[in-house]
């Protein structure tokens, strides 16, 4: 990692040195699915990719990360922020629904995801996630083929800026 991080990169308000770090480094372990999660995306941010792999379930779902496109990914995006919309854990099974921002080619893009993690000999590990997508919603009312084109050539939209 080139770039100092100093406030950690989860929105805890703590020093990153203090909180994520030293689960990604693995000198503690995640109390809780949620700490887990908050160091998986600060993971993102310092461009840890092991982590994201080892804090993986071991399975067939680990074997799907391309790591050097998922390293890739990591480095060319600007991270936004993480917001925990909500936390449920129940003895050795959590989830975690949360929001990552981040900047990538220009784009804002908000990753909403409902995470589950389960606890494997005392450690908590990602198991599964859920994405949410958003339906995009039109402004504006829908243009008829027929209904003259918008653009005030006068002419009907299908054979205008509808080709």
């Amino acid at each position: 990692m080139s770039e100092k991080i100093t406030n950690c990169p989860c929105g805890s308000g703590k020093k990153y040195s203090e909180c994520c770090e030293p689960i990604i480094k693995g000198t503690e372990k995640a109390p809780t699915a949620e700490a887990l999660m908050r160091a998986r995306y600060s993971a993102y941010v310092a461009h840890e990719i092991d982590f994201i792999i080892n804090s993986c379930e071991e399975g067939e779902g680990i074997a799907d990360i391309d790591k050097e496109a998922t390293e890739e990914w990591s480095r060319q995006s600007k991270w936004q922020g993480l917001k925990i919309l909500r936390t449920e854990e129940k003895d050795d099974e959590g989830v975690v629904e949360f929001i990552a921002d981040y900047t990538l080619n220009q784009m804002i893009e908000h990753h909403h995801e409902i995470a589950g993690f389960k606890k494997f000999n005392g450690e908590w590990k990602y198991v599964a996630g859920n994405i949410i997508t958003e339906t995009v919603k039109r402004d504006g009312e829908k243009i008829g083929r027929n209904d003259p084109c918008p653009c005030g050539s006068g002419k009907k939209y299908k054979k205008c800026c509808g080709r």
